[in-house]
């Protein structure tokens, strides 16, 4: 199969809060050193790891470090890792919209990317003029995008306002007709950040399924940035995991998910300092057996589990919720979504430290593996959705529920359901 993108050395390196070194003799001498003796910039030498929850040594980071990849023409690639690994670098680079500092990327083709909401577009430009615009920037001619056109409008769902200025569109309505341009102008390679969590599930559902047609049916190539698991497992064939701006895992997308939640799970990083804004602080996320109130690595399916968050409310907050989705790990599925309110209503919080838990019912899982990823904001004002961070939780097959039965029966959970019986 022939080769579609290669990444070959990838490097990029950013100096922190500042453009140039800030001193004049440092930048006479990396002008010096590159421009007259042909040499390597001396600053790449320093630099930190790009580790944003550490305070480094150097003012130098690296976003990227050496990354080395081949993307097969056809082939649908997940790039997956925590904010800041360096998805969104290495995209822009590819894209050309930044240079890296060393190495080079071969690609086959015209990209299309759409990167951030608004990419490509001009606010005083109508969604129609933009359309053409996008259309000629990628070196189609006017009776090309003509025939793509009607196309375009109908996938994007904005005909009402095809005719009005893309700055009174909504972000929704911006990604769905920026997307649409992007995958149906026939690039050869398109690239898509993760700007589709932007619009709402009917779209992104649309949307992967027409990655999933320029892939398999038109032998075009994709990259896809994500943090929903379950859209990298149904689209991608393989996946590559950054941190820090190194590439960690290049292979098969299960493999890759798997490995990913569990070298994120805060089980093992203990990493809450990510959950933290100017209104609240996750202190800590604990699992335990009810009964025992004893934290394991593994629980029985007829068990109840109680999930407690620890809060430090830094300031008065009306609509403060807490919750958490439950993400069957083989699937990659959300099996349900719960928040602390759904029962009590929404109460005003003081300032001061506060714990919510969660009662998991017994019965209700089957006997897998499962993971729980924390959504945490302000109701109606901002929510975080803590994709990077993860639970473990292993249930094990002892006088569980699944024991009762021969088969194994299909379904994401295995609950209890009480049945009545007349002889009429």
């Amino acid at each position: 199969m022939m080769t579609a993108i290669k990444f070959e050395n990838i490097s990029k390196q950013y100096r922190l809060g500042l453009v140039s070194t800030q001193t004049l003799s440092h930048d006479l001498n990396r002008w010096w050193q590159t421009n007259i003796r042909g040499k390597e910039d001396p600053y790449l030498k320093i630099g930190d790891v790009n580790d944003r929850a550490t305070k480094g040594v150097s003012d130098y980071i690296w976003a990227l470090k050496d990354i080395n990849f081949e993307v097969q023409q056809g082939d649908v690639l997940g790039i997956i890792g925590k904010n800041g690994a360096g998805k969104s670098t290495l995209l822009k680079i590819l894209s050309k919209v930044t240079a890296p500092t060393t190495g080079r990327i071969s690609a086959r083709g015209r990209i299309a990317s759409l990167l951030e909401v608004g990419t490509g577009f001009h606010p005083e430009m109508t969604g129609r003029e933009n359309i053409y615009m996008n259309g000629a920037i990628m070196g189609m001619t006017k009776a090309e995008i003509n025939r793509k056109f009607d196309e375009i409008v109908d996938f994007s769902g904005v005909e009402r306002y095809i005719d009005t200025p893309a700055k009174r569109y909504s972000s929704g309505m911006t990604v769905r007709l920026g997307f649409a341009i992007a995958a149906h102008l026939d690039p050869e390679i398109l690239v898509v950040d993760e700007v589709l969590a932007v619009g709402d599930a009917e779209f992104q559902k649309k949307a992967i399924g027409k990655m999933q047609d320029i892939s398999k049916g038109e032998g075009r190539t994709v990259l896809f940035v994500s943090h929903n698991m379950t859209a990298i497992a149904k689209l991608c064939k393989s996946v590559v995991i950054l941190e820090n701006g190194l590439k960690t895992f290049y292979g098969d997308t299960n493999n890759g998910i798997s490995t990913y939640l569990s070298e994120n799970s805060v089980a093992n990083t203990n990493n809450f300092q990510q959950i933290n804004s100017k209104e609240f602080e996750l202190k800590d996320i604990t699992i335990c057996n009810r009964k025992t109130r004893l934290i394991q690595n593994e629980y029985k399916t007829n068990e109840e589990l109680i999930v407690t968050f620890d809060f430090l409310i830094k300031c008065t907050i009306s609509k403060f919720r807490c919750g958490f989705d439950i993400i069957d790990q083989s699937s990659h599925e959300v099996v349900f979504r719960s928040f602390h309110n759904d029962i009590n209503p929404i109460n005003e919080y003081s300032p001061g430290n506060y714990k919510f838990e969660a009662i998991i019912p017994r019965d209700l899982f089957k006997s897998e593996k499962y993971y729980l990823s924390p959504i945490i904001g302000i109701h109606n004002v901002k929510s975080f959705t803590y994709m990077d961070l993860f639970l473990p939780i292993n249930y094990i097959n002892i006088l569980g529920i699944n024991s009762t039965f021969g088969e194994n029966r299909p379904g994401m959970i295995l609950p209890k359901i009480e049945w009545s019986e007349n002889n009429l």
